[in-house]
């Protein structure tokens, strides 16, 4: 940490005496570069850190300018005053480019971008307020008291404070529970939205972000170069920046500007080569983008993992799953007083002529553990989809204690109290352990990101009570020598342990799980009994979906079993492996049917607390 500290300050100290051993010449070219910085930053944080593709920064690096330009030379605004108008009609043009995020991703979403800043370009070229071909020149010189801003090296300063300020926002923006919400919605934006991230308002936050940035860097333009013109906002420039970003290292805003700032000073150098310096961008680019995906900035981390496996391969200290550590024991429910906690009623789900869900009914207990079982294919995923949002049912109804959720989107489902698990684990693989549980920790709505500048302070209180709980439920789960690790590293027993803590954190009323069995020994099967029982006990309902029967009959008060999209049979696990419907359809004379037999329980379904599944059972079902 002092490392870091000591090395941040001997930047800023060579960035404060850099122009005294610069020409005038080269410091116009250091001032550019600081423009191209901040629209690189903007970039990374829409590209890089949400995983929006974006190739209209440079119409926000226009708007800016021009906006400027207008009302300066033809409104008789003030230069900050004009300023000021820029950067909200910059906002507001980030949010009208961002209405197509809401509606497509990936290169669909690229291709709108780029029209949009394709048809930007048209508009200045041939526009008779901006000057058309010959654009705006006489821009008034920006004022400060006692500061002659017509000297490039006094600029310079201006700008050097605006892009620290502008790359410490966006480093506080990433490190904290905004950023990280954003960074899991370009890693799994389903997954995100089952932890309570408003996706559509998060996506359009990436553009405002994108366009704040590219407002700030056209207005410090229009100072600086006090003419505005078509060719300075061109698609060629579009993609130059485009290669800052990769090339420096879109997932790292420090890489973003590194990438800025030597990029221009390359391209300045040269100049005179410059359609060979063209092609070369190209190469290089697609050699960063096969080679080093994430850029310059990326390196370091490939060199510590390298040491860190080779620290694992001669003997170094190894991380160590811990045990489950059981909550404490809740009150029972009064079940006659609350009523079902899950209601499903009547739900049918079609998909272009096929019926995943065919009229299915169930209702689940306050307090209850409830298996749902069945043949591959009968709808039992199809089920969860539609009980926590991702899919809206044909016909029917889901009432969450007595509200109707049927219509209700995920991340509202999730502030409601409906975690769950998938059944391929979608954890956000980028993120360590640790931000994996912070991002579900973390209850506010994205609506509250004005603290962010209005009050940061409130932020940083919130980020040390969400670290607090984070640490805390890592102990519980046993992963606390796991925290700093990207999941996906980890064996797949860890990895499925840390998605049930992942939805544990959300503090669910209702958890639903999605095959958490499969792909597990039979000690980790008996472990994940122990946690699901606890998990119940501490008075959260559990809904599970399950492969091994062994597990499924022994934990299971109640159980549901779907085959076709419909339910054949519901009842105790006796009453369940006894169902000649349910032995024909799911269980046959397999040994799975003599397993389930093995393991089902001679109880009533008012059992409060069932017997754990010996270790012979479960390593066979597990098999």
């Amino acid at each position: 940490m002092k490392l870091r500290i000591g090395g941040l300050a001997a930047m800023i100290v060579v960035a404060w005496l850099l122009p005294y051993g610069l020409g005038s010449y080269a410091i116009h070219v250091v001032n550019i570069a600081l423009i191209y910085a901040l629209l690189a930053i903007g970039m990374g944080l829409a590209m890089g850190i949400s995983g929006q593709i974006n190739l209209a920064q440079v119409a926000f690096f226009g708007v800016g300018a021009y906006v400027v330009a207008i009302l300066t030379t033809h409104n008789g605004y003030g230069f900050w005053a004009a300023s000021a108008l820029a950067l909200l009609a910059t906002v507001a043009t980030g949010l009208f480019v961002g209405v197509p995020a809401l509606r497509m991703q990936s290169h669909y979403l690229g291709i709108v971008t780029l029209g949009l800043a394709l048809g930007f370009l048209n508009w200045i070229t041939n526009a008779t307020i901006t000057g058309g071909a010959d654009g705006i020149s006489g821009i008034p010189l920006p004022t400060l008291p006692g500061i002659d801003l017509s000297s490039e090296y006094l600029y310079y300063y201006v700008e050097l404070v605006v892009c620290v300020l502008g790359l410490a926002f966006g480093l506080f923006v990433v490190r904290t529970a905004l950023g990280r919400r954003l960074r899991a919605m370009r890693d799994d934006s389903l997954a995100a939205s089952a932890m309570g991230a408003q996706i559509p308002l998060l996506r359009m936050t990436a553009f405002v972000l994108a366009s704040l940035y590219g407002g700030m860097a056209g207005i410090l333009y229009a100072g600086l170069i006090r003419y505005v013109a078509p060719e300075t906002f061109s698609i060629a420039n579009m993609f130059i920046l485009l290669a800052m970003v990769i090339i420096g290292g879109r997932r790292s805003l420090v890489g973003c500007v590194v990438g800025a700032i030597g990029l221009t000073l390359i391209r300045e150098w040269l100049s005179d080569f410059s359609t060979y310096a063209q092609l070369g961008y190209g190469v290089v680019v697609v050699l960063m983008v096969v080679f080093a995906p994430t850029g310059l900035a990326g390196v370091p981390g490939l060199v510590r993992d390298a040491v860190r496996r080779r620290s694992r391969t001669s003997g170094g200290p190894r991380a160590e799953l811990r045990p489950f550590t059981p909550y404490e024991v809740s009150p029972p429910p009064d079940d006659q007083a609350t009523g079902p906690l899950l209601d499903i009623r009547a739900v049918t789900k079609d998909f272009r002529g096929l019926r995943a869900l065919d009229d299915v009914s169930l209702s689940v207990l306050p307090g209850e553990i409830r298996g749902i079982v069945g043949p591959n294919g009968s709808g039992k995923t199809t089920l969860f989809n539609v009980v926590s949002g991702f899919y809206r049912a044909t016909s029917g109804q889901v009432r969450l204690s007595g509200r109707d959720t049927t219509a209700t989107r995920p991340y509202t489902l999730s502030l409601l109290g409906v975690a769950r698990t998938f059944q391929n684990l979608r954890l956000f693989s980028h993120l360590t352990v640790r931000e994996n549980i912070l991002v579900a920790l973390d209850r506010t709505r994205t609506h509250t990101i004005w603290r962010y500048v209005l009050w940061p302070p409130g932020v940083l209180r919130q980020e040390r009570r969400l670290r607090t709980q984070a640490q805390e439920l890592l102990d519980r789960f046993g992963l606390a020598d796991f925290a700093d690790t990207p999941p996906g590293s980890l064996p797949y027993g860890i990895q499925r342990r840390i998605e049930i803590a992942r939805a544990m954190a959300a503090r669910p009323r209702l958890l639903l799980l999605d095959e958490p069995a499969a792909g597990l020994n039979g000690e980790e099967v008996g472990q994940l009994a122990h946690m699901v029982r606890s998990i119940r006990d501490s008075g959260t309902t559990v809904v599970l979906i399950e492969h091994n029967m062994g597990l499924v009959m022994s934990l299971c008060e109640q159980v549901t079993v779907l085959a076709g999209g419909r339910v054949i049979a519901e009842g105790t696990p006796p009453e369940v492996v006894a169902s000649p419907a349910v032995i024909e359809a799911y269980l046959g004379d397999s040994e799975m049917a003599q397993d389930a037999r093995e393991a089902a329980p001679p109880l009533t379904a008012t059992t409060p607390h069932l017997p754990s599944p010996s270790p012979s059972n479960s390593e066979e079902a597990a098999r």
